[in-house]
């Protein structure tokens, strides 16, 4: 039960927010009491964390599945940014706004998570991209990863892209093809709009 009722809370603070909410709002969704719940869970705020590391540990997984395929770094980083907005349910920003809002030391934890997870995989994929002949070779690999990172991230903040302007599917594309279009040599830059294509 306890697996259960992370993962419906889980779906429904990705599409509605974490404050929104409540824990009558998933006991009346999964059809038990809120007694059941917090059985389980002793408050709202242990659940939320718990669904921030449920969340990060599946996506986490579905990142390192990806990366064992073999693709070639930049058709790595269109997979990887599909599966996440799948699975994030296009990543819209009110989740993740009110995570920081109301629950900031959850989401300061997250994010470094997030950091040291991105940070990783970008360092290998961008080295490999390099060795490979699709990246220039006179990058500096430290600050592109981080500098992609802090891109990621500020695509989420809903002052700068407001909804009502910047659709999040659309933008994110156009944010990883600025990213590779800076990085790419002419080798990468035909895959790469061969991805565009295709993705």
């Amino acid at each position: 039960m306890k697996e259960t009722i992370l993962q419906k809370a889980s779906e429904m603070f990705l599409t509605l927010g974490y404050k929104s909410v409540t824990m009558d709002d998933i006991a009346t969704e999964m059809g038990i009491s809120k007694k059941t719940i917090y059985q389980h869970y002793a408050n709202k705020n242990e659940l939320v964390e718990a669904s921030t590391v449920y969340l990060f540990e599946k996506i986490s997984a579905g990142i390192d599945e990806i990366c064992s395929i073999g693709l070639n770094s930049i058709e790595e980083i269109f997979t990887i940014r599909n599966y996440m907005m799948k699975n994030l349910h296009d990543e819209t920003t009110a989740p993740l706004f009110q995570l920081q809002k109301f629950f900031p030391q959850i989401f300061s934890v997250l994010r470094s998570r997030q950091f040291t997870k991105m940070h990783g995989c970008m360092m290998e994929n961008i080295a490999r991209g390099v060795k490979d002949g699709l990246f220039r070779g006179d990058i500096d690999i430290e600050f592109v990863t981080r500098i992609y990172f802090t891109g990621l991230s500020g695509l989420k903040d809903n002052d700068i892209f407001p909804t009502a302007m910047f659709e999040p599917n659309k933008v994110t594309k156009q944010f990883i093809e600025y990213h590779l279009r800076a990085i790419s040599t002419e080798k990468g830059m035909e895959i790469l709009k061969n991805a565009l294509e295709k993705y």
